[in-house]
């Protein structure tokens, strides 16, 4: 039986995977110190600090590669579409972009896919903090474990 301390504690560090958007890397920072503090009180506590971690993890490796395939699409097409040579002063100022390629479409499908791909994170995030609050395990799919 898991007393409410330690499902609080599991709850926070899952919880604590928000506080990037106060500090940078917190969602490293928060879990990881609030899983090494407290890993020995539990077996609890060490398996959702481990899952917490080991998501965040995948969530960025995730995101570098997301990140890595879409941004050339955008850029190749951004450069190649450009015609700025004929400036004659801003009154006749005007950038021809083109015709949207499937090079675009790619590279928009991609970043929509990182939109989804963050809604759906913040919802796991939440899901395994109430699963921690109610006593149970929880494991996040998609979950490349780096901490075993």
């Amino acid at each position: 039986m898991v007393d409410n301390h330690h499902k609080n504690l599991a709850t926070f560090i899952h919880l604590s995977t928000f506080s990037r958007f106060i500090i940078p890397f917190g969602n490293f920072i928060g879990p990881i110190i609030l899983w090494a503090a407290n890993k020995e009180k539990s077996e609890f506590i060490d398996t959702h600090g481990k899952q917490a971690i080991n998501f965040q993890i995948s969530v960025l490796l995730y995101a570098i590669i997301i990140g890595t395939i879409s941004v050339p699409f955008f850029i190749f097409k951004l450069f190649r579409g450009l015609d700025v040579i004929d400036f004659h002063g801003f009154d006749n100022f005007h950038i021809n972009v083109g015709e949207p390629s499937p090079l675009l479409y790619i590279g928009g499908g991609l970043g929509a896919l990182a939109i989804i791909a963050f809604i759906v994170e913040l919802a796991l995030i939440v899901r395994a903090s109430l699963a921690a609050r109610d006593g149970n395990d929880y494991k996040y799919p998609l979950t490349i474990n780096f901490l075993k």
